[in-house]
């Protein structure tokens, strides 16, 4: 598939109908909200959210004529008839739990918020034991229009010769009364691989990496500073650097032999060209502007019966290979 295909097909899904299709959506948060955003400007008017007290979602669901189960997905998914999408969205520990069961009530297209698990071990467990499924994890930056612009320039000229990112993290801003302490001390697979999983998909898994964890954090002990470097499955050299306790945001560079890119913010797309330092910003097209950018590329990558864009979603086993990256970066046991 040429590179362009599928960028161009990701800024034309308003063009798509799917106005037939019915989506069940497990998890009342502000990314299930999202993912009802998404469904809506897809044109899908049959959708169903279960969620524990649904105290946040519910005049959201009532002002879209969205049917809404509270009590959770333990008590509910046994009375949802098969969709043609499930989007399991429960808080991360929950996750595993409700795809199994949402899998076993008959649902057949699954999609899982990120990352899925915390642990690589348990994503391998799922997909070995429901291997007839193709599940597939919402990393919905890889569903960017402006990610697929990205690797059509790269591929036209000829490749990526290098690579670094950074997935500093604003400690600041975190609510840490919003999750379980696990998902905590884990942080660098419940949040940073977002930016992580980017980078990989550009330059292949590393075949070699050296990590080096600093610092310490109650709340994360194997450390607050994270840097290292590799060799890709690709032979693309790259580099990254982490410091927690500083200033930075998350960023992904690369360069070929014409320019240099990067995704800084990671919503946004930059060139500089080779012997300047002029960083000019791409343009590229958006269908949804409204609606948290990638979740209604994903929904529709789901959706299109072809097939053809699966791929831009992981795999349970490639969404495993990601968190088992993760566990080496940040020095999890």
């Amino acid at each position: 598939m040429m590179m362009s295909e599928t960028y161009n097909w990701l800024v034309n899904i308003d063009s798509l109908n799917f106005e037939d299709k019915s989506a069940l959506i497990v998890g009342g948060s502000e990314i299930s909200r999202q993912y009802a955003l998404g469904l809506i400007g897809l044109g899908i008017k049959d959708i169903t959210v279960i969620a524990k007290k649904g105290e946040y979602i519910s005049k959201f669901c009532e002002e879209n004529n969205i049917e809404l189960h509270r009590g959770g997905f333990e008590k509910n998914i046994d009375s949802i008839k098969r969709k043609d999408i499930a989007i399991i969205a429960p808080p991360i520990p929950d996750t595993l739990q409700a795809a199994r069961m949402a899998i076993k009530k008959g649902q057949k297209n699954i999609l899982i918020e990120k990352p899925g698990s915390l642990y690589h071990t348990e994503l391998i467990s799922l997909a070995k034991e429901y291997s007839h499924v193709d599940i597939r994890v919402a990393y919905n930056r890889l569903a960017y229009p402006n990610f697929h612009k990205l690797k059509e320039l790269v591929s036209r000229e000829g490749g990526i010769t290098s690579c670094r990112f950074t997935f500093t993290e604003r400690l600041s801003t975190m609510d840490f009364e919003k999750d379980e302490p696990d998902v905590y001390m884990r942080w660098g697979i419940s949040n940073s691989l977002h930016v992580i999983s980017m980078a990989l998909e550009l330059i292949g898994m590393p075949r070699e990496i050296h990590c080096y964890q600093y610092g310490k954090i109650d709340w994360h002990p194997t450390g607050s500073i994270f840097v290292g470097d590799g060799l890709s499955e690709n032979n693309i050299p790259f580099s990254y650097h982490a410091d927690w306790g500083s200033g930075g945001r998350w960023g992904v560079e690369v360069n070929t032999r014409e320019n240099s890119y990067q995704l800084i913010p990671l919503e946004d797309l930059f060139a500089c060209k080779r012997d300047t330092g002029t960083w000019n910003k791409i343009e590229f097209e958006r269908t949804f502007p409204d609606v948290k950018q990638g979740f209604s590329e994903e929904i529709a990558i789901m959706l299109d019966e072809s097939g053809r864009f699966r791929d831009c979603l992981p795999s349970l086993a490639k969404a495993a290979q990601y968190n088992k990256i993760a566990e080496e970066i940040f020095g999890y046991s």
